[in-house]
């Protein structure tokens, strides 16, 4: 696994023309697009890295070369030659398919965890999963801010679009409403979830406002 994360690899504005590049069969990465045959507008399909987190266990049978993890047996290769009993943090991620119609409405299923590899120590299983999520702050572009009014109370949105190239809805106070009615791109706080399998290719996530 890459742990080198100097120079960032491509400009964030680039993600979203990479998840169509993608041929890795490894990958968590996949793209396509329906239509229906009544003439409804296309959905784009994009199947991305979602998160990554780390879980401690034991080992318990070892079967031939592999080993399962306690406490839900899961089964995993024995690369790092454990014994019956032995501490293992395992590295696991968690994939969403997302579903994007012509006006940039969003559905999303998230996958179950799946493991990755196994550690014998915290530390590194923290190294890698440190290099996996990378937070960071840039600027975005501000589709627009608008009001909403329900039985007398009112709401402010704005609407961004990421890197990635989906859009978000964040509601926001007032004082922001009216500093970002007027703007066009604002900065925010990003997390990016690389792929394992290839991690030039990664999925930005929004995470806050960067002031």
């Amino acid at each position: 696994m890459k742990r080198k994360i100097a120079g960032f690899l491509l400009p964030l504005a680039l993600i979203g023309m990479l998840l169509s590049a993608c041929s890795d069969s490894d990958s968590v990465f996949y793209t396509g697009d329906t239509s229906s045959n009544g003439g409804s507008a296309d959905v784009d399909v994009s199947k991305v890295p979602w998160d990554y987190r780390i879980v401690q266990g034991k080992v318990g049978d070892l079967i031939g070369s592999d080993m399962t993890i306690l406490p839900d047996n899961e089964l995993l290769p024995n690369d790092g030659n454990y014994a019956t009993g032995d501490d293992v943090w395992t590295l696991q991620y968690m994939d969403a398919e997302l579903t994007t119609n012509s006006q940039q409405k969003s559905d999303i299923h998230l996958s179950s965890w799946n493991t990755i590899k196994s550690y014998k120590d915290e530390k590194s299983a923290k190294e890698d999963l440190a290099n996996l999520k990378v937070s960071l702050k840039s600027e975005v572009d501000l589709v627009g801010v608008y009001k909403t009014e329900y039985q007398g109370k009112t709401r402010n949105f704005a609407v961004l679009s990421l890197p990635s190239g989906n859009q978000i809805k964040q509601p926001i106070n007032d004082e922001r409403y009216n500093e970002m009615k007027n703007e066009k791109k604002v900065e925010v706080l990003l997390e990016e979830v690389h792929d394992f399998a290839n991690y030039d290719l990664a999925y930005a996530k929004f995470r806050g406002w960067a002031n």
